[in-house]
Parts: C-alpha cells; structure tokens; sequence
C-alpha cells in the first residue's frame, strides 16, 4: 500500500486536534465544507444547464424539424407531394411534412392576441409525436378538416376554451372586393389541446387543417410554404443539405435548425462554460484553505515532526502523514458533494415544487424560462472531471505543506521548543 499503518494513524490523529489546537480544526472543516459546496453546485449547475439545453433542443426540433425546404424565388412551393416524395428517398431523412406556416390574430370574446398558425394534413399530424403523444383534452381522431383547430393548453387557458369551443382567426392579408380590401376571418372550433412544456408553443400556436390554411392565407391549392424535414439525427446536416438541394431543379431555400436557432444556442453553450469557470473558484478557495491549514499544522506539530524523525521516522513518511491529513479532507468532502449534488439535480423538479409551498412564491416563471418544470441530465463523464478536478486540486494543495514538513531539521524545532 502507498500509506503504512503508522503513517494514517498519526494522519488520522493530527486531523482530530486537540482542544488546544482546535482552531486547525475548524479551518480543515471549512475546506472540507467548501470542497463538498463547490463539487455539489458544479454538479447541479452543469446537469441543470445541460437539462435546459436537451429539453429545448428535443422540443425545438421535434415541432420545427431539422431542415425547412422553401421556394427561392417564390412565396409558394409547388408540386410539393412530388418533391416530399424524392426527399424521402434521401439517406437519413425519416419524414418530411408539408406545412403553411403563417401570422394571424385570434380573436375570442372580444380579447385579440397573436398567434403563429400552422396548416397540416391530419395524417401527418398523427404521425408528429411530439403533438401526437401530448393531447391532454379532446383528440385527434376530431380533427379532419374545414374548421377543426388543434391549440396548445396555455393558449386554451388564456381564452378559456375547452373542446368544442370556437374562435376566430384573421389573416394578416385582406380580401379585395368592389368596396376595398376586408379582413380575411374564418372561426374555428377547438378539437382537441395539446401541452408541450414549452411556453412558446403552449401559448401562441394553433394547428388547423392544410387544405383550411391554403385558402386562409392565399396559396394555391397546389402550393405550401415549407417541407419539414427530419433526420435521423439532427447533427447530419450537412452530410444531408446538398442531397436535398439537388433533389430539384428549381432552386431551394434550405434553413437548418442550427442557423436558425444559432444565437440562441450559443447562447447557453457561453452561459454553461462561464459558470462552471466561477463555481471551479468555489474549490479553488477550498483547496488554498487547505494549504493554509497544513501550513499552520505543520508549524503547531513542528516538536511532533521532530520527535517522529529522531525516532527513525524518514522525510517520506513524514511527507506523506501530512499528504493523507490534506487529501482526506479532499475525498471527504469531494465525496460529500458527489453526494448531494447527484441527490439534488436527481431530485430538482420536487425541490423545487416543494420549497414554492413553503414559500409561497413562484421560483420558475415558464413565460421567463420558456419551459414548465425545471430541467436537469445528469451527464456522467462531466461528474466524473468535476470529481477528479476536485481531487487533483486538493493533492496539490497538500504538497507544498508535506514538502515543508519533510524538509524541518529536528535538532532547530528542538532547540526553540
């Protein structure tokens, strides 16, 4: 073994200072404590930030799709069955959806607001899991077509509509008549209320039939405004951009998720990568009270050292009592944060829910963080550097105070006690 009987013996026994010496104690308690603090909040914050990022990824691309396939030179895509046909048949594309994406202003019982209309056809509505699978009230087995509307549950809410209950939509175009331009309005009849745990979408999209949206915003019946494609997996951008670009002969507008969304994820990977270099701080205090520590014990157990040396007692084995005093308070408390910060992000949703009734305030505004339950991924390979950093910076916090234990001539820390 690296350490000998006697070598943890005397280790353990210089950590449980006396009364006298208690002071070394505590600092060697507070270096502990800011280890164990500064490894569980990494933990947390990291398993938090990459809980946010899986949950907006998943649920941006699973109602956006990864690639939208539009007109260049044109609002409207034509002969778009055909050309969803030949895009199929690229390697890697799972589904492609035809869709009208459009503005339009929701009006019930007098109260207008926004919302971003989607035209699909049923079938491929039922084949969209991310709504499919998220039908809290009615179904879709309602939604057919004419004035059917599929909406989401924060936008039901604010309207109070249930299934069944009707609203009404108006285009942002007009409709040209021998008395000028009127309002495109159509009324539509809430089918069935889907809720994501995105507020954006909860709250301002409504889905309505594709052959309903051509008419409702102007395009020809042959024509959609975007195919949305999925990948098997949505880092195959580009190997997949120039195989569906050259699937026509007429120029395509490709918009990936990553352009579209770049800023915002970046955004966050800059947000993660600041607060995991502050909260390393957190150790990097904790590992200089270590030093402080030892530096001090190692001038208290100076007639100690002494004794031990002219016993027989070698500069190693005295370098290393004090490398296992230091490194014990490291692994304890390294351990200690593994612990509650595993606990914690494994537990943060009920946490969180329940410090929100002792408090009685909201912690977690879903129009602020645009999701409805705080998040948290666990990554293991990111606990496994946050552990081993925290080791590594308390070993090398207790090698200039072995060294400098090792290193004091008896016969002077004797002549002076």
């Amino acid at each position: 073994m690296i350490f000998s009987a006697f070598e943890r013996m005397v280790a353990m026994r210089y950590l449980r200072a006396r009364r006298r010496e208690g002071f070394v104690s505590v600092i060697a308690g507070f270096s502990l404590a800011g280890i164990a603090l500064g490894v569980a909040t990494l933990i947390i914050v990291m398993s938090v930030m990459n809980g946010f990022r899986a949950e907006l990824l998943g649920r941006i691309l699973g109602l956006n799709g990864h690639i939208g396939v539009s007109a260049a030179l044109q609002r409207g895509l034509g002969d778009y069955d055909r050309l969803a046909a030949e895009i199929r048949k690229v390697d890697g594309v799972t589904r492609v959806t035809p869709i009208i994406e459009g503005q339009a202003m929701a009006t019930v019982r007098g109260e207008a607001r926004g919302a971003l209309v989607r035209g699909i056809r049923p079938d491929d509505l039922a084949r969209h899991k991310i709504l499919s699978e998220n039908i809290v009230r009615g179904g879709l087995d309602r939604f057919k077509g004419g004035g059917d509307a599929l909406v989401g549950a924060r936008f039901a809410s604010r309207y109070g509509l249930g299934p069944g209950d009707a609203f009404s939509l108006v285009a942002p175009t007009g409709r040209p008549t021998a008395f000028g331009t009127l309002p495109r309005t159509k009324r539509f009849r809430v089918r069935a209320i889907f809720e994501i745990g995105m507020y954006e979408y909860d709250s301002s999209f409504v889905y309505i039939p594709l052959e309903t949206a051509q008419k409702f915003f102007n395009f020809d019946s042959a024509e959609v405004s975007t195919l949305e494609v999925m990948l098997t997996s949505p880092d195959d951008i580009g190997k997949r951009r120039e195989a569906i670009r050259n699937v026509s002969a007429t120029p395509l507008r490709l918009l990936d998720w990553q352009h579209a969304n770049a800023s915002f994820f970046n955004a966050i990977q800059v947000e993660r990568n600041v607060m995991f270099l502050i909260l390393t701080l957190i150790i990097v205090v904790a590992a200089f009270n270590i030093i402080s520590g030892l530096i001090m014990m190692v001038k208290d157990k100076g007639r100690d050292i002494a004794i031990l040396r002219t016993m027989g007692a070698t500069r190693g084995m005295v370098m290393r009592v004090f490398l296992l005093s230091g490194m014990s308070v490291g692994l304890i408390g390294t351990v200690t944060g593994f612990a509650l910060g595993l606990a914690f992000s494994l537990n943060i949703e009920t946490i969180r829910q329940w410090i929100e009734k002792l408090s009685g305030s909201e912690l977690f505004a879903a129009e602020i963080y645009f999701l409805s339950k705080l998040p948290a991924k666990v990554d293991p390979t990111e606990v496994v550097m946050v552990v081993a950093m925290a080791l590594g910076l308390s070993f090398i916090a207790t090698l200039y105070p072995a060294w400098r234990a090792a290193r004091l001539d008896p016969v002077e820390a004797l002549r002076y006690e």
